[in-house]
């Protein structure tokens, strides 16, 4: 009988020991990526658990806020092959995904051969997502959810890890085609890119204005990441932050919230799912055995925001989905 109580006690050794080490590499990425991207720690903490996570990120800020230095630097660091795609409205499915063209060999013998889009890499940064059209965004939509396309009814697994960093500009609208709902729920979270403080830009001047400026180095690859994913998911989480997910998300449906009046559709259960993964990457992240409810308050707002929708009657009054948010985490506090 104290075979099943040792294993166990082994077990959970084991797995003490594995976040330890994860931790420690974790910990060293995240100051490598700190040393070039200034005065954005939460947009870097929450891009990374996005990763951990083995979630899509949607990165909203103005020009000029580091995004694609971001996604960069992220991309070297964890040693992923990395491509960028800048979307445009003449941009096609083909662009994003690949085509077939039609070789013909030697002896005259024709056959399509598939070439490979650049959503075949491990990070796809997506520029400015929302100015390509509905159909080309749409391409997206599969790779994000399955890590695989269909071309002419021909199925490609993409690598491994495959994570889309998507960027987009809250200012210009103009020529612009609003992510749709199905897609916006892909992603895992969406992460606002505010305006450095004054200490960390004034930093951020003096480092980048003279003759050298500084390089991020790898700390990570592909398998480690993929190794810290699998990981992730052995956390143990208690119940209470359990329930307190729960409550969370549910509250934020019309149906069951305080907030019905101003809610026109909430959350769904990959928000759940979604919420469960981030607050164990953020504990791995941190160092620490287990998630706590603090979690679950500090990640609710980037992993609710896009999967909430107000009534034209709250939008009328002035009502932001970030305060029916922070009016939803009240009873976790």
């Amino acid at each position: 009988m104290a075979e099943p109580h040792d294993r166990r006690l082994q077990d959970a050794s084991d797995l003490t020991a594995e976040m330890d080490r994860v931790g420690a590499r974790l910990a060293e990425a995240r100051a490598s990526v700190g040393r070039v991207i200034f005065g954005q720690d939460i947009v870097v903490e929450q891009t990374l658990i996005t990763l951990l996570a083995g979630g899509h990120a949607l990165l909203i800020g103005v020009p000029g806020l580091g995004k694609t230095k971001l996604v960069e630097t992220i991309g070297t660091v964890m040693g992923l092959d990395e491509k960028r795609v800048q979307f445009t409205p003449d941009l096609m499915p083909a662009d994003i995904l690949g085509s077939e063209v039609l070789e013909e060999s030697d002896t005259g013998r024709r056959a399509f051969r598939f070439i490979q889009g650049p959503v075949f890499s491990q990070l796809l940064m997506a520029d400015e997502v929302n100015r390509a059209s509905p159909r080309t965004q749409s391409a997206l939509l599969q790779a994000m959810q399955e890590r695989a396309v269909s071309v002419a009814g021909t199925r490609h697994p993409l690598p491994e890890p495959f994570h889309v960093l998507a960027t987009q500009n809250p200012l210009e609208l103009e020529g612009t085609y609003p992510l749709p709902e199905a897609q916006l729920d892909r992603f895992l979270m969406e992460v606002d890119v505010d305006y450095p403080r004054r200490d960390a830009e004034r930093e951020m001047l003096v480092a980048t204005t003279g003759l050298e400026e500084e390089t991020p180095a790898q700390a990570l690859d592909g398998d480690e990441l993929v190794a810290a994913q699998r990981l992730v998911r052995r956390i143990p989480v208690g119940e209470s932050v359990v329930e307190a997910i729960l409550s969370l998300v549910r509250s934020g449906r019309p149906a069951e919230s305080d907030e019905a009046t101003q809610i026109a559709w909430g959350p769904g259960p990959r928000a759940s799912q979604a919420l469960m993964l981030a607050v164990r990457a953020r504990a791995l992240l941190d160092g620490r055995f287990a998630p706590s409810i603090d979690d679950v308050i500090a990640l609710a707002g980037p992993v609710l925001r896009h999967r909430m929708a107000l009534t034209f009657a709250a939008r009328a009054d002035g009502v932001t989905v970030d305060r029916v948010i922070e009016r939803l985490k009240a009873p976790l506090a």
